[in-house]
């Protein structure tokens, strides 16, 4: 009983990980988009 308590718990514990890395993938992703630079000729300074 206590082992598939462990497995468990570290299976959840893996989820919190995995989940905590793709939010911090999609923050750092969107911080790249907003601070790219912006092409020249894109019309963006009119």
């Amino acid at each position: 009983m206590k082992k598939l308590l462990l497995v468990a718990l570290a299976a959840v514990a893996g989820l919190f990980v995995y989940r905590q890395i793709q939010a911090d993938r999609a923050e750092q992703d969107l911080w790249t988009e907003a601070t790219d630079a912006v092409p020249t000729g894109s019309g963006a300074n009119v």
